[in-house]
């Protein structure tokens, strides 16, 4: 008896057909219950990163005001330092709110957070004064550094531009305070 091949035409789905069909519902399922796409929460982690940065610059606003008004001799050095802080917390967002110098997101933020510690009001204390100003700078340029991994390309290379001023800030102050 004659080997004869079997026929290529099947009757119903092919394996394949199957296959991309569950995996393009699997696909469509799980897009549906996430409620949101790699890219909207990539967006909205940057969102939240760019927020925490204006928060934070906003905060250093406040303790170098906290400063300089504990310290008014300090000005001409902290001056500089003040206005570069400035200038980043409007780089991530945040507006000056008209009555308080701060941001308006960060205003609320700061009710519901405790104070920036105390500065130091004597004047034998400006070497801790300036040396607790130095140590916020580098607590808030080690967490901007840190959160590179998880914001996409521009606000990573603004945010490591502004992690490096806040070492350089944190060195100067430090230097300052000797």
């Amino acid at each position: 008896m004659p080997y004869s091949p079997p026929s290529r035409a099947r009757s119903g789905p092919r394996r394949r057909t199957l296959l991309a069909s569950l995996a393009g519902a699997t696909a469509l399922l799980t897009g549906c219950a996430s409620g949101a796409g790699p890219a909207e929460r990539a967006a909205s982690a940057a969102t939240r990163a760019r927020a925490r940065a204006a928060r934070d610059s906003a905060d250093l606003l406040t303790r170098y005001d906290a400063v300089l008004d504990a310290h008014p001799a300090l000005a001409d050095r902290l001056s500089p330092l003040r206005a570069a802080v400035a200038a980043h917390r409007d780089a991530f967002g945040g507006t000056p709110d008209e009555k308080t110098g701060k941001t308006g997101e960060a205003t609320q933020g700061a009710k519901a957070r405790q104070s920036p510690s105390p500065v130091p009001t004597a004047s034998a204390d400006r070497k801790e004064a300036l040396t607790s100003l130095a140590s916020a700078e580098r607590t808030v340029a080690d967490r901007r550094a840190a959160a590179l991994l998880e914001v996409p390309g521009e606000l990573a290379r603004l945010m490591a531009s502004v992690a490096a001023a806040g070492s350089a800030h944190a060195y100067l102050l430090t230097e300052a305070a000797k």
